[in-house]
């Protein structure tokens, strides 16, 4: 990959699985733990879509023999609805990294319980619990931009677009907003780190810190996340230490990250391309649209899957046993779906899959999409004109977990 910093060299892989045939295998430029890239990551998304429609890519970390990646939106949908042949569970590995047997609920749970899951939960991330939080998150945003306009500049990724989803959360969560470096240090660690040690690390710490949290909660309820969760029911019984555990540790990583690294390509691009900045600055309105069209076309996201029964995808024989990466920004950018998937269009309207598909759509996209509405209508309203600063070359993160900026230097005039 032109101008990329690899990661450290991970320990030989396992042979390649036989029933994969040579023709299929494809070189892959995100398959990597903690890749960076000077280019911006969709430059390398055209190249891949010449390719067959299910490929496998032999480097993918943990030491798995590799996976099969389907590139375009008709597969991914496809593998993302079929509950028979596909499952999500155990797919993050993080509790195997620290010895334990939760998993992130409802992100790995099977039906008919991951049902029974999204039936609790869905009340506590409906659109009518997120719109009461919504002056919160406003005033969250205003208070971090209005610091930063005086300065003339800012690194936007970590004086931003991290700590403000972090405050959210906290928020959320009912924990306290001196929290914030803290819950930054252990993101980081987990998800942008280039070796597993300060991965399990702070895996155990935040794992640790959340499940005193929950026995807290159980003494001393409050109107948070935390207490909904050990009050929670399924089926007439409280959720058990792991549920609650696995329940905790999703939110904290899919309402961090995700938010972040979105947050952080979104404002790149109204950074490099003025003309879109000021649309949006004199039609606010069209805010939501536009993060839409931003969502496809600079999505971050990729799940995984791993076959559970033999089935053909996309021409590809799969068997049980092997991963299944689900690229999320392959998808948005299927030239077969959207037109000219290289043009950004604030006014394109896509139905993207940004945040998944089918049962397991995202529990907390109207969340999400509130904090990045809110924030970018706020940095428009607040911060002056701004661009990239003069000699620096972004870098990018280009790996199999997040896919944005490292970081985003700005400037405007104060």
């Amino acid at each position: 990959m032109e101008n990329a910093a690899e990661a450290p060299a991970m320990p030989p892989l396992p042979p390649r699985p036989a029933h994969v045939p040579a023709e299929l295998v494809r070189p892959y430029p995100f398959a990597g733990r903690g890749t960076t890239s000077t280019a911006i990551p969709r430059d390398f998304i055209p190249e891949i879509h010449q390719g067959p429609p299910v490929f496998w890519v032999d480097a993918v970390p943990y030491s798995i023999p590799g996976a099969w990646v389907p590139r375009r939106y008709a597969e991914l949908q496809q593998v993302y609805q079929d509950t028979e042949h596909f499952t999500p569970k155990g797919t993050s590995q993080f509790a195997q990294m620290i010895g334990e047997t939760w998993f992130s609920i409802p992100g790995e749970a099977e039906p008919p319980l991951h049902s029974r899951y999204r039936l609790v939960l869905n009340p506590m991330f409906g659109p009518s619990r997120m719109a009461k939080l919504e002056e919160r998150i406003r005033l969250y945003a205003r208070e971090l931009l209005l610091e930063l306009r005086p300065r003339g500049g800012c690194e936007f990724v970590s004086e931003f677009a991290f700590e403000f989803p972090i405050r959210v959360f906290l928020e959320l969560m009912g924990l306290p907003q001196d929290n914030v470096a803290q819950f930054l240090a252990w993101e980081h660690a987990i998800l942008r780190s280039h070796s597993i040690e300060p991965v399990v690390e702070a895996l155990k710490a935040v794992t640790e810190y959340l499940s005193e949290q929950c026995e807290q909660r159980r003494r001393e309820p409050k109107d948070d996340l935390l207490t909904l969760g050990v009050q929670a029911e399924v089926e007439g019984r409280k959720l058990t230490e792991d549920e609650l555990k696995g329940f905790c540790f999703n939110l904290f990583v899919g309402g961090l990250d995700t938010v972040s690294t979105n947050l952080s390509a979104h404002f790149r691009h109204l950074a490099e391309n003025p003309d879109h900045q000021q649309f949006l600055r004199e039609n606010p309105d069209r805010i939501p649209e536009a993060i839409d069209e931003l969502m496809r076309a600079y999505a971050a996201v990729t799940t995984l899957r791993v076959c559970t029964k033999e089935i053909e995808v996309g021409g590809a024989r799969m068997l049980p046993g092997d991963l299944v990466l689900m690229p999320t920004f392959l998808a948005a950018n299927d030239p077969e779906v959207f037109p000219r998937p290289e043009i950004i269009d604030l006014a394109r309207k896509p139905r993207h899959v940004s945040f998944g598909y089918g049962p397991h759509l995202c529990i907390g996209m109207h969340l999400a999409k509130r904090e990045m509405r809110i924030a970018m209508e706020e940095a428009l309203a607040i911060l002056p004109p701004f661009g990239i600063a003069p000699g620096v070359e972004v870098v990018s993160f280009c790996s199999i977990a997040p896919i944005g900026p490292v970081a985003l230097p700005l400037i405007w005039n104060a």
